[in-house]
């Protein structure tokens, strides 16, 4: 029973990162995400909505690349909360006002978290079609009216993603392994959208939906664009990616801030996964499947890891084949230790690193599954420094 079940823990991590996102790519090979630019004298409103703290380095950029996209500015809304910055935020929103009247600003006077504040603005968009953003989110010229005539080409469409394209790799971190692991992901949202009508949820840096579909998050969420598509998808309506809709960011290089990033998002999947166990594991829905294959499994991936490490150290006393096996994984996990040492020395080998993703990454939900267990109270928290080493 032990060789069993230590297989089928090997299956299941190598088909939730490597076999499931191949069989969707080979199955979506002649399939794509079609749709018509809608003209300019045809195009609707669109609310944009954004919560700011301490985004000094990043928000002027942001607001002008929203008004520089060929979507006519008397068109947009731009809800504005900022959480009582205590840098120069306000200072560059109040005087960017003055350029750019669609602006609707909101200065809180104690912090709110984001979650808070997008329950407050929400309901002020007047416009049905919302976009959701992040202040270090830069819109290219195209990304507006991609995304709105997008989400317009289908009346059960509820929300449709953008790819986020990212800046500042640097080989001093963990910035190309991310920047990889997130394009691969980008890869398989995308087919998952156009074979399931459904994707495992948005990357959250930008995404269009439709404001009748808005569910209020609870107050304590960390991850809230998992639970705004989670109830999207529940109230029928599909959710596509969009690789035509793009957007740039620069990708955390800093392992530790990454690291800590990584702990907040599994938390807050945790937060999601038991909000709606029901829906994440009915394999025999759509939905289901996939959120099963993509996420969830994933989320399981540090209790799988330690049961076959530990199931492959009982079998090696009484087999040369799982001993052999027992030293690749001991091997595997040593790569990682030289690969930290060889970052202090300067010394980057790609190679290894994506390992030390691979291993950073599930300890990172490891550690938010048992912060999701002791509880969370707020929702706030401190965005990961913006232009590292610049």
């Amino acid at each position: 029973m032990l060789v069993v079940f230590l297989w089928k823990g090997l299956f299941l991590i190598f088909y939730t990162y490597l076999f499931y996102p191949l069989l969707l790519r080979i199955a979506s090979s002649n399939k794509t995400f079609t749709y018509t630019i809608i003209p300019q004298e045809k195009l609707p409103p669109v609310s944009i909505v954004m919560a700011a703290y301490n985004e000094e380095k990043v928000i002027e950029a942001k607001i002008r690349s929203v008004f520089a996209n060929n979507y006519p500015q008397e068109l947009i809304e731009f809800l504005i909360g900022s959480d009582n910055s205590s840098d120069n935020t306000n200072q560059i929103l109040l005087t960017l006002k003055e350029e750019f009247p669609q602006l609707k600003i909101t200065l809180f006077t104690s912090r709110q978290g984001k979650i808070n504040i997008f329950n407050q603005l929400v309901p002020l968009a007047k416009h049905e079609l919302i976009i959701s953003t992040d202040a270090n989110n830069i819109f290219h010229n195209n990304t507006i009216i991609e995304l709105v005539s997008a989400i317009s080409s289908g009346d059960n469409i509820g929300l449709v993603d953008s790819y986020i394209m990212h800046t500042d790799l640097k080989e001093d971190g963990m910035s190309h392994q991310e920047n990889t692991y997130i394009s691969q992901e980008a890869k398989t949202k995308f087919n998952e959208g156009i074979l399931f009508g459904v994707t495992a949820g948005p990357f959250g840096g930008c995404y269009i939906f439709r404001k009748k579909l808005w569910t209020p998050i609870p107050n304590n969420f960390l991850v809230d664009d998992l639970y705004i598509h989670t109830a999207i998808v529940k109230q029928g309506y599909k959710t596509l990616f969009n690789f035509n809709a793009k957007t740039q960011e620069d990708v955390s290089n800093n392992p530790t801030l990454e690291f800590k990033r990584k702990i907040r998002i599994a938390t807050g999947s945790f937060q999601n996964l038991f909000n709606f166990f029901s829906d994440y594991f009915l394999p025999t829905t759509k939905f289901g499947f996939v959120m099963l294959s993509h996420k969830v499994l994933r989320w399981c991936g540090p209790f799988i890891l330690l049961f076959i490490f530990v199931a492959t150290i009982i079998l090696s006393f009484a087999s040369l084949f799982y001993s052999v096996l027992l030293s690749l994984e001991i091997c595997s996990i040593f790569i990682c230790v030289i690969d930290v040492v060889h970052r202090r020395y300067n010394i980057h080998l790609n190679l290894f690193r994506h390992l030390t993703h691979f291993y950073q990454s599930n300890i990172a939900i490891l550690i938010g599954f048992f912060r999701f267990l002791s509880g969370v109270k707020s929702s706030i928290w401190t965005p990961t420094e913006r232009h590292q080493n610049t």
